[in-house]
């Protein structure tokens, strides 16, 4: 009878971050939120051939884009304090073109190089980013104020002006009070402190672009409420602004107490 040698019990492989065999798709997903990630790793990640982990490298790679892409917003607010000015606000106005409800203006105070995911003009994020951006800035911003200058303002004054007054009053409600405003295209020449207009400003500046989509959801939510007063005119699809669907209600039933009366083609079906 042959005698047999012992087999020595196998050694368990350790699990390295350069050979993911070991790993499940949880795990490489654990290490990704955690932000255990090298070039190592990444390599290792790039050379899976699991689909699921590609898809895991894209997301990060993305991420990390939009992650440069917002710091890089915060451009003006480091300028500004590298001129002494340690408060900075972002002001910013949605609902200048509708036919009905308020223009309303916004104006945010960011705590230094706070990253908001995705965060950029309004206009260009869809409406559940928005949503997002708008409770994270709520839940985190240093100070906001908010202004609604309603439609029978805006036909006394004007829009432009109605804009105007609806920036000062949001900067003023701002405590701690800014050293320096950031404003989106207009100036505004009788402010007590410093200010800076800049074109396109709700793209270049992380400040004035959370001021946007303050605006910009204060105001959707606000003309959502006017649907339920008026469900006729259909202000949760369109928010006041002129489509063919508004156009045909107007025609159809005239305007309503939110409706600018001072605005084409508003003006026109009242003076016939």
């Amino acid at each position: 009878m042959k005698y047999r040698l012992p087999q020595r019990p196998r050694k368990r492989r350790k699990k390295t971050l350069n050979d993911l065999a070991n790993y499940t798709i949880k795990d490489i997903e654990g290490l990704f939120a955690a932000g255990k990630v090298d070039g190592a790793f990444l390599e290792a990640c790039r050379a899976d051939s699991r689909k699921a982990v590609a898809r895991l490298v894209r997301r990060y790679e993305r991420e990390q884009q939009d992650r440069v892409r917002v710091m890089t917003m915060y451009g003006y607010e480091h300028q500004a304090m590298a001129e002494g000015y340690e408060v900075v606000a972002g002001v910013d106005e949605a609902g200048r073109g509708p036919l009905a409800g308020p223009v309303s203006v916004a104006a945010v105070i960011l705590p230094h190089d706070l990253y908001l995911p995705k965060i950029n003009d309004s206009k260009k994020i869809s409406a559940k980013v928005r949503e997002e951006l708008f409770d994270e800035i709520q839940a985190k911003a240093v100070a906001i104020g908010t202004a609604l200058i309603d439609a029978q303002t805006i036909d006394r004054v004007n829009i432009y002006q109605a804009t105007i007054n609806g920036m000062y009053e949001s900067i003023f409600m701002l405590k701690p009070e800014p050293q320096k405003v950031l404003i989106d295209a207009v100036k505004l020449d009788n402010l007590p402190m410093a200010s800076e207009s800049i074109i396109k400003g709700d793209a270049k500046s992380a400040s004035i672009a959370a001021a946007s989509i303050i605006a910009k959801v204060t105001r959707d939510r606000l003309m959502d409420m006017y649907d339920k007063q008026y469900p006729e005119y259909g202000f949760a699809q369109h928010k006041g602004y002129g489509t063919a669907q508004h156009i045909e209600a107007l025609k159809k039933y005239g305007p309503c107490p939110i409706h600018r009366l001072s605005f084409e083609p508003v003006r026109s079906l009242v003076n016939g």
